[in-house]
């Protein structure tokens, strides 16, 4: 196990899984607070008369909101000066209740002009296991 310092950060390796984040419940409220937040007030995601109305079974989060919640997992592992690149491919929808986990597994190591880069594979998945997002990010690590 890699152990790190105060000053540095422990090594990393291929393979090697960042600090998961798991969100409670999405609730009703977490949604008008990120519609706030966000300025995306479309009516899917807080108004259910509506969703129902154009054939959803309910309201359903934002897919930014997991997209931050992922960004969340890398600022919390590295700061956020370091980060190179981030993108993510939404592939399910959130309900609500839906307990997110995100987390980051390190999939190539490379070394650029400014030092060593990760390269990470993330992912978001509801308690069911079902991915919402998945992602890549490159950080530097020096």
């Amino acid at each position: 196990m890699n152990v790190a310092t105060p000053t540095q950060p422990a090594p990393v390796n291929v393979g090697d899984s960042i600090p998961a984040l798991e969100i409670p419940p999405i609730t009703r409220a977490a949604l008008a607070l990120y519609a706030g937040a966000s300025g995306d007030h479309n009516p899917l995601h807080i108004d259910s008369d509506f969703a129902r109305r154009v054939g959803f079974d309910d309201v359903f989060a934002h897919g930014m909101l997991n997209m931050g919640y992922l960004g969340r997992v890398l600022t919390e592992w590295r700061p956020q000066a370091q980060l190179r690149r981030f993108s993510v491919r939404f592939q399910n929808i959130t309900q609500v209740h839906d307990a997110v986990i995100c987390q980051g597994r390190i999939k190539a190591l490379e070394q650029n002009d400014g030092g060593e880069l990760a390269i990470l594979e993330l992912s978001a998945t509801n308690q069911t296991g079902a991915v919402l997002l998945s992602g890549e990010a490159v950080v530097a690590l020096n």
